[in-house]
């Protein structure tokens, strides 16, 4: 049975469009009208490339009472995205064949959107296993190893890259482990703890020194860097450098674009998140969106109950699937964004890095996954409205100005607010 897409207006060209979908892919984009089974009117809203959120934290296996791969995946659609990218750090973690092999069973049997995995580092011999699954690349949590692991681990996956067909990206967090423990050993030291120390305990220093060395390691392993959540300004600037000479990425939260660590004030524990946000004068901002942005949520639901336990004990993380697209639509209505940023921050730069090839563009032979916007609608975020189960955001209250309207994955709608 084939779709058409009726009355669509594409960000790239002038006019209404008609989009015709078969077996999930692309097979006709016209001007005048198309015949097909099923039609759906968009209504003159824009049309745009599947969004692909590439760094999120679902939970499943091991720890679903924050979060499963059904109720992330709903939350994803509800938030615009067709494509989501798990993180490893799930119980167990994801870095050996067995847990990959079931996590892509559980992810098969919930989702609701595409999914990819990332795979956690080990041993030369278990990550070749992991290789025969496709794990999208691996990740890198440099916060929680020491510079001697870090330089084996680095080492390991360009012999992986060399005798597999490993595509040699790594994905890393970047946070200096030393830094981090020695700062927040001393902030220890104080006779009352604020919520906010948290973010002095791992200060933009560490993010620094941690970019600097992944940016060495990469280079020095042949391998292609992708760093997530990047948070400060000065990080971003050695990235900016060292991508004129080896391949590099990064993606920015919508947290660390839109807040600082003055949010402590407003939300305390509520808002601890890795890395911190930071001091305003060292924090990314609105105003770095560029051509080769990518917007990573780092979803990262807790329970309320983990949320409250104090600036050292409650869990870091941030729900952030069902607000980021109108929270930075309504950037573009205020003007502070170009519009035609949107497709290539949400969905092309993203596919072009992990090597999505039938993703983030919107012409035949491409995966029939797009993400429909009403830049005219308005409202109040409401949590109790949202698909997570996360009971927390920042961001709930916020007005906006720009909103996912509908959902389609493989020409199939699983979210319609139209």
């Amino acid at each position: 049975m084939d779709l058409v897409l009726k009355n669509c207006k594409l960000f790239d060209k002038i006019g209404e469009y008609h989009i015709k979908i078969e077996d999930g892919k692309i097979t006709e984009i016209s001007k005048n009208p198309i015949k097909a089974d099923e039609s759906v009117d968009i209504k003159n809203n824009y049309v745009l490339p599947g969004f692909i959120d590439p760094h999120i934290h679902f939970r499943d296996p091991g720890l679903t009472q924050k979060e499963d791969f059904k109720t992330g995946s709903m939350a994803a659609a509800n938030g615009g995205f067709t494509t989501v990218i798990d993180m490893p750090n799930t119980n167990p973690k994801t870095n050996t064949y067995k847990a990959l092999k079931e996590k892509i069973k559980i992810a098969e049997s919930k989702s609701v959107v595409n999914f990819e995995l990332q795979a956690g580092h080990n041993t030369l011999e278990e990550m070749k296993k992991m290789v025969e699954l496709h794990p999208i690349s691996f990740k890198v949590f440099m916060d929680l190893e020491s510079d001697e692991s870090l330089e084996k681990i680095f080492h390991d996956l360009s012999l992986l890259k060399q005798s597999t067909e490993y595509n040699g990206l790594v994905a890393t967090h970047c946070e200096k482990k030393s830094i981090v423990e020695s700062e927040t050993e001393k902030l220890k030291q104080k006779e009352e703890n604020e919520a906010i120390d948290y973010t002095y305990a791992r200060p933009a220093q560490s993010e620094d020194e941690s970019v600097r060395q992944a940016i060495e390691l990469a280079r020095e392993n042949d391998l292609r860097l992708h760093i997530c959540h990047l948070s400060s300004a000065k990080s971003l600037s050695l990235a900016k450098s060292a991508s004129k000479s080896m391949p590099i990425s990064w993606e920015f939260t919508p947290h660390h674009l839109l807040l600082d660590n003055s949010a402590y004030d407003t939300y305390g524990t509520f808002i601890k998140t890795n890395p911190p946000l930071r001091p305003k004068e060292y924090s990314v901002r609105i105003s770095d969106l560029d051509e080769k942005s990518i917007i990573g949520t780092d979803h990262a639901p807790h329970t309320l109950d983990d949320k409250a336990k104090g600036t050292w004990n409650s869990s870091p993380g941030i729900p952030n699937l069902e607000t980021v697209v109108p929270l930075l639509l309504t950037e573009v209505n205020n003007g502070n964004i170009d519009f035609k940023l949107i497709p290539k921050i949400f969905s092309e730069n993203a596919a072009n890095v992990y090597g999505l090839n039938n993703k983030g563009k919107i012409e035949i032979g491409y995966d029939a996954d797009f993400t429909v916007i009403d830049m005219k609608k308005e409202g109040k975020f409401n949590i109790e409205e949202f698909k997570t189960k996360a009971e927390y955001s920042p961001f709930d209250g916020w007005e906006y100005k720009g909103m996912p309207i509908m959902t389609i994955v493989n020409g199939k709608t699983v979210m319609n607010k139209l």
